[in-house]
Parts: structure tokens; C-alpha cells; sequence
């Protein structure tokens, strides 16, 4: 979970456009697929959220919500300790069993952003933290302004590893850490939304070197590699934080991270396309 958050500012415009991982829909289904199992690591070893993302995204007087692309519940966390009546959405079996371990309470449903199974107008909020990059933004954009209620708010949301800090960078290369998004990155959503704007927040996890070579494990280019690839991966990462940096077995260091939150409204009686 976060050890430290710092609140950053906001900037505001309209529709987004394209800047970061871009990937065929053959591709991105097919990295996509990489997460239909393995929930209980991904659980164990991926961040939390900032609690101010969840705090600046929700509207005043959201009382329901709907988390897509939830996974094993590290965004759904957020909502339900905020007293939201929460459904979440997810395609992974496994992964959704985590998510009703740890949050029997919340109505989970496989589904996907372009087809949640999700009632009309039911919802004040739609989340999609670390998932956006998976889904066809126009189609999923139609479907979620179908379950928003008038004026309701769709929620984007990225962790991603803090590449303004030297270390930091390499190591993300070294990981291959695709998802990191380049200056002046703003996601595509549908004209069903408009306001988008968003709010960075700046915190360390802490974590030791055995912490960041699971996580690494968890990311869907270690996932979809051979086993030569793997292997060449964690050795790289092995003389990286022990020999190069100089951390030694089970030391605690805080791991920098960026999470940009996004929000855009959904605009009254915007026509289904």
C-alpha cells in the first residue's frame, strides 16, 4: 500500500488524443489475456492506489459505482471505503475470485468495459484503473455512458512507475515496463464525455529488491515471454538492485510512483451511437 502521497496539480481539456502504449486490438487482446490468471500473485504483489485519486475523482453525492476492469479489487478498494454501493466487471475468472475474497460485499461479474452486463443509468461513477489501455476506447466509452447516470463521471486511472527519477527510469527499462506514459499523454474517450481533465499524484511504495522482482512477474511482457527471456530478465534485475545499486536481500526502499487520475462528465442526453 502507499507509504507517502503527494497531491499534484490538475490540467484540463477536452477529447483525449493518443500518447501512450499503442497497440493493434489483435495485440492488445493478446496481451490482455496474459491476466486471466494468476490473481492471487498479481493481488500480493501489485500497489494500492493514493487515497486522494479516489477522493478527487468521485463527484459530491456519489453513492454508486460501477469499477471496470477491477481485477483483484485494488481500485474497488478505494470505492468501497468510501461508503459506495460498488459492481465490479472484470474478464478473469481468477482474478474476480480474489476481488470476492477480500470484497464480499461488492456485486462481481465478468464482463468487459465494451459489454459490463451492467444496468442503464445506474451509476454516479465509472472507475477504470490500470485497464484503459486494454479496451477499444470508443466502444467502451458508449458502454459506459449507457450505465452512467445524467452527468455521471467516468474515472481513468494509471499507476506507473516514477521515470523522473533517474533509478527509477532504468529500472523501468529493464522491466520492460510498456504502460509508462510519454509527456503529453491524454486517453481517447468517446464524444459521450467532455471536461476531461486530470490530477497527478506523486508517492513511494515500500517494497525490497524481492518485492520488485515479483511485481516485475506480473507484467504482461514477463508473462507472455519464454522462459529464456525470463530468465534473462531477472538476471538483469539481480545485478541491477543488488550489485549495481547496492541494496542487499530484504532491505526496505521506497519505490517512486506517478498516479495520474482522469475524469471527464458524461454529457446530458448524448445520443447512443
Amino acid at each position: 500500500m502507499p507509504s507517502r502521497s503527494v497531491s499534484g496539480g490538475s490540467v484540463s481539456g477536452s477529447a483525449g488524443r493518443p500518447g501512450g502504449p499503442k497497440l493493434h486490438a489483435t495485440r492488445r487482446h493478446e496481451l490482455g489475456q496474459s491476466f486471466q490468471d494468476g490473481g492471487e500473485h498479481y493481488d500480493r504483489v501489485r500497489p494500492g492506489y493514493p487515497a486522494d485519486s479516489v477522493v478527487w475523482l468521485l463527484p459530491p453525492g456519489a453513492k454508486s459505482a460501477a469499477d471496470i476492469g477491477a481485477g483483484t479489487g485494488k481500485f474497488t478498494a478505494l470505492l468501497v471505503e468510501r461508503g459506495l454501493q460498488v459492481a465490479a466487471v472484470d474478464p478473469s475468472t481468477d482474478m474476480l475470485e480474489q476481488l470476492r475474497k477480500s470484497y464480499p460485499g461488492v456485486q462481481a461479474l465478468e464482463g468487459t468495459a465494451e459489454a459490463t452486463g451492467l444496468a442503464d443509468s445506474a451509476f454516479d461513477v465509472v472507475s477504470v484503473a490500470q485497464a484503459w489501455h486494454w479496451c477499444d476506447p470508443l466502444k467502451a466509452s458508449t458502454e459506459i455512458a449507457r450505465i452512467l447516470r445524467p452527468h455521471g463521471v467516468l474515472g481513468l486511472v494509471w499507476n506507473q512507475l516514477d521515470t523522473s527519477v533517474p533509478w527509477v527510469h532504468r529500472l523501468s527499462r529493464i522491466m520492460h515496463a510498456g504502460d509508462v506514459h510519454k509527456p503529453g499523454f491524454r486517453p481517447v474517450i468517446g464524444p459521450e464525455f467532455t471536461d476531461l481533465e486530470s490530477h497527478l499524484t506523486n508517492w513511494e511504495d515500500a517494497v525490497s529488491p524481492e518485492d520488485i522482482m515479483e511485481l516485475t512477474k506480473s507484467r504482461s511482457y514477463y508473462l507472455r515471454a519464454n522462459e529464456a527471456t525470463r530468465a534473462k530478465v531477472m538476471g538483469n534485475l539481480a545485478w541491477y538492485l543488488y550489485d549495481h545499486l547496492g541494496h542487499a536481500p530484504g532491505q526496505r526502499l521506497g519505490l517512486p510512483y506517478v498516479t495520474t487520475t482522469w475524469r471527464a462528465r458524461k454529457i446530458h442526453g448524448a445520443p447512443p451511437r
